[in-house]
């Protein structure tokens, strides 16, 4: 069953584009991994500071090894230096 992963991000003002570039930056090598089906970023309307990305995996096998890579641990340093409250992240199967 594919796993679908949830990060929302909120992050401090005027980071908004260093917040862009560090996206771009993981999105190629995360494309690039056999177990990565797709992954797709959003940045809220109404809220230009928000970002949500949304990828799927074949397996949580794939997604853990993703999270252990280090295009993946980079990102989430940078974040985790940019965010003015606690990122929100969820593993999901696709509820039919």
């Amino acid at each position: 069953m594919d796993l679908h992963f949830f990060a929302r991000f909120h992050v401090e003002e005027g980071k908004e584009e260093e917040t862009a570039e560090a996206i771009r930056a993981v999105l190629g090598p995360s494309r690039e991994e056999p177990g990565c089906i797709s992954i797709r970023v959003f940045r809220s309307i109404r809220d230009p500071k928000l970002f949500v990305i949304h990828s799927c995996w074949k397996d949580e096998a794939a997604f853990d090894l993703h999270a252990k890579l280090p295009h993946t641990i980079q990102f989430i340093e940078t974040m985790n230096e940019i965010v003015d409250e606690r990122p929100e992240m969820s593993r999901t199967h696709e509820l039919v």
